[in-house]
């Protein structure tokens, strides 16, 4: 059984780089081939073993929570067509997991909705889930993030080798070897974090992609985190001062499978085409489809 039971998934922000498309519809339910990207992000961590899952919205983003409860209606509908394929899969969004809502009330950055969760977390370690990241079921990361953070205390943080001029996107880290040969090269010890460095001044090409497993010490450190670049309250700055600190260590699980970016239109598009290609009924059709079209570009 899982030691980490509880998840926290900030999705109240206003999704700039994807209006008009998000005016009326929260980017988190934008589909991804058959399912909103938010169904991935619980079902990645239900299939970790955790149970409960925190959704931190805003204004005009119910839908979030209402994808996980029951549709009688719909449900009913179904049933009576005798579609069950249809009818399980929408029944399944069911019970993946305990879903509560925190609404943020302003953005004010992740480390922001991260300490709205506080109340609801309490005095045990959680996992932070950015619902830009989808992480490739066949490729799960959060087990190993759990893992290191049983044996290691402190925080854990999900690293992947990225190009050297696409780290200012990310949160970059320094690191060194860790004190945990049981858990693999895959673990190391983070000495420096810096939020979205220029190239230049990156001391990695370690990025910071969206996947945390957090002591509950990170909360009296971000009650007293100032505001930082973008004038938010960063949650890299909060890590920064624990890895520096040396009571709570941080550590990194360098990620190594597929991950897909939702985060802005471009990677959502190649997102939906690279998991529509392996979907297990769509991809066959899709691929020979896609063939064909780019044939005739």
């Amino acid at each position: 059984m899982s030691t980490v039971t509880k998840t926290v998934i900030p999705v109240a922000g206003l999704s700039t780089r994807f209006q008009p498309a998000t005016k009326a519809i929260p980017k988190a339910m934008l589909p991804v081939v058959d399912a909103p990207s938010i169904e991935y992000v619980v079902s990645e961590a239900a299939a970790a073993g955790i149970s409960d899952a925190l959704l931190i919205t805003g204004r005009g983003q119910e839908a979030i929570a209402d994808h996980f409860d029951a549709a009688p209606e719909l449900e009913r509908a179904l049933e009576a067509k005798g579609d069950q394929a249809r009818l399980a899969k929408v029944q399944a969004t069911n019970d993946l997991a305990r879903v509560h809502v925190v609404r943020q009330g302003e953005a004010l950055g992740l480390g922001h909705a991260v300490l709205t969760a506080a109340d609801h977390v309490g005095e045990v370690p959680f996992a932070v889930q950015l619902g830009d990241d989808l992480i490739d079921p066949r490729d799960e990361i959060l087990p190993a993030m759990i893992a290191a953070q049983a044996e290691l205390g402190g925080s854990v943080i999900a690293l992947m080798e990225v190009p050297t001029e696409q780290i200012s996107s990310y949160g970059c880290a320094a690191v060194e070897p860790a004190q945990a040969d049981a858990l693999g090269a895959d673990v190391v010890r983070v000495t420096h974090m810096v939020e979205k460095p220029a190239p230049q001044d990156a001391p990695s090409n370690l990025a910071m992609i969206g996947r945390y497993v957090l002591g509950p010490g990170i909360f009296d450190v971000l009650r007293s985190t100032p505001p930082g670049r973008g004038n938010e309250i960063q949650l890299t700055d909060a890590l920064q001062t624990l890895a520096q600190g040396g009571q709570h260590p941080v550590h990194g699980v360098v990620f190594r499978g597929r991950r897909y970016d939702t985060g802005n239109p471009l990677d959502y598009l190649k997102t939906v085409v690279s998991l529509g290609a392996d979907h297990p009924d769509l991809g066959e059709d899709f691929m020979t489809w896609l063939r064909s079209f780019l044939a005739g570009r």
